[in-house]
């Protein structure tokens, strides 16, 4: 009985110790998420303004240029 508690104690610590870690890698992942997340942003930010000045010189082009 005194083996059986023995193992169960320490299948129940390795058990804590991974949850430990997996929190651990959790709150890691969740902040590099948002870091990509923001950067996404900003470069589809970006993306948005350069096509906004390309429309804007493409505007300026004539349609058609006459001989």
């Amino acid at each position: 009985m005194e083996q059986e508690l023995s193992a169960l104690e320490q299948k129940l610590d390795a058990l804590v110790q991974q949850v430990k870690a997996l929190r651990g890698e959790n709150v890691s992942l969740r902040e590099r998420v948002a870091t990509l997340e923001a950067d996404n942003q900003r470069l589809k930010s970006k993306v948005d303004i350069a096509t906004a000045r390309i429309e804007s010189v493409l505007a300026m082009i004539p349609d058609s240029v006459e001989q």
